[in-house]
């Protein structure tokens, strides 16, 4: 007699565990609260749909922090293994001129889902809509609907506390604290980061890109782009360093931040452009010798002394190491994805509760971090089919 696995959420990590269950072996149900599945890798498609990175799983996994949370999972099913399934269910990939990997030119995100959606119906998934899990009962049982349900397996993939309009709302953290379940507050990731800018710099420049730079935060360094706003500042070039942000945020009650507007030259490199130019007039130095930007220019005038900016080794220092203060974190919801949720502690190491046998945690409602680029999808996809192996194997 097969047993029966009951999968709360449908976002990523659930949407692949339920790919690689065995169902000759188990009858498995989604029970989704919204009307349709999957509405969070629909917003992930907004922005440009990478589904995972083309780097090498090792340097893949050293993106994730911690990093040996996903670790066996990501090794157990890589990027390269992802691109393989979505391949055999009619989703073909590249690879972009950022390593990123997208579907192939053409094919939309909705079209994407539906592929996924399709596959598992016709595998044999059953889902049910608008059936919302609101705890257990004295025998951890489901309570969903107001109804009992009696599982043999439980997975729950219930997503971070971002984008609520998905449903990722982080609403069920007070139900697995109530149950004795070892949680942590959910803080932003990938986000905006505050600055209190001059106002006659944001004046000038909101909404300007800062390309081709790299920015440091204590021990790591991202190069990248970012983008100026009111409020401070976002991008792929500071979105890596969240853990590290945060970090000082909590310590200090504010980040230091430090851009390289050339980080393909040197220090000696900068200096000698500035001290050997042709021009005479420093920001014609910076513009047409340096290549700077207007806005990193503006930066550059408005943040330095008059002495300091006519000065070319200081004026060199501060090209290659310009500081930032951060003083907050973007809104919860705003963000790209949170950190907090279940405790990694609360769980073993194939993500099952250890306050309650056969129920498992999996996906982004887990306390772990990674940028963006396709790892924090990939990150979910490699728990579900982890745990989907681990459930064939073993239960």
């Amino acid at each position: 007699m097969k047993k029966s696995i009951s999968i709360i959420g449908s976002g990523p990590s659930a949407l692949l565990l339920a790919a690689f269950l065995d169902i000759k072996k188990f009858d498995v149900t989604i029970y989704e609260k919204n009307k349709t599945a999957g509405r969070k890798l629909l917003v992930a498609g907004k922005g440009g749909f990478n589904l995972t990175h083309s780097e090498p799983i090792l340097d893949f996994i050293e993106r994730y922090t911690p990093n040996d949370v996903l670790k066996n999972a990501l090794l157990k099913f890589t990027n390269d293994d992802f691109r393989n399934w979505l391949q055999s269910i009619g989703i073909p990939t590249y690879i972009g001129s950022s390593k990123r990997i997208y579907p192939e030119e053409g094919i939309k995100p909705i079209t994407v889902l539906n592929t996924i959606l399709n596959h598992l119906k016709e595998k044999g998934i059953v889902f049910k809509y608008e059936h919302t899990f609101s705890g257990w009962d004295v025998e951890s049982n489901l309570i969903i609907n107001d109804k009992i349900i009696h599982s043999d397996y439980t997975a729950f993939s219930l997503g971070g506390a971002s984008w609520k309009i998905t449903g990722s709302d982080g609403s069920w953290l007070e139900t697995f604290q109530e149950k004795g379940i070892k949680t942590l507050p959910f803080e932003a990731s990938n986000c905006a980061f505050k600055i209190d800018w001059n106002p006659e710099f944001i004046k000038q420049n909101e909404g300007n890109p800062l390309k081709n730079i790299a920015i440091s935060c204590a021990d790591k360094t991202q190069k990248g782009e970012a983008v100026i706003t009111k409020f401070g500042i976002e991008g792929n070039a500071i979105y890596a360093l969240s853990p590290q942000i945060r970090a000082q945020l909590k310590s200090e009650e504010k980040a230091m931040v430090y851009i390289d507007f050339k980080p393909t030259f040197s220090l000696e490199d900068v200096n000698n452009k500035i001290v050997n130019s042709s021009f005479k007039n420093t920001t014609q130095i910076l513009k047409k010798g340096l290549k700077l930007s207007t806005s990193q220019i503006d930066l550059l005038k408005i943040y330095l002394s008059k002495e300091d900016y006519l000065n070319a080794a200081v004026l060199s220092k501060n090209i290659k190491n310009f500081p930032l203060e951060i003083t907050d974190l973007g809104k919860l919801n705003a963000a790209i994805s949170t950190v907090g949720g279940i405790d990694i502690n609360a769980v073993d190491t194939h993500f099952q509760l250890d306050k309650i046998p056969n129920q498992f945690c999996i996906g982004e409602m887990l306390n772990w971090d990674a940028p963006t680029g396709g790892y924090l999808i990939q990150g979910c996809a490699s728990s579900g089919v982890y745990l989907a192996k681990h459930i064939n194997k073993n239960l």
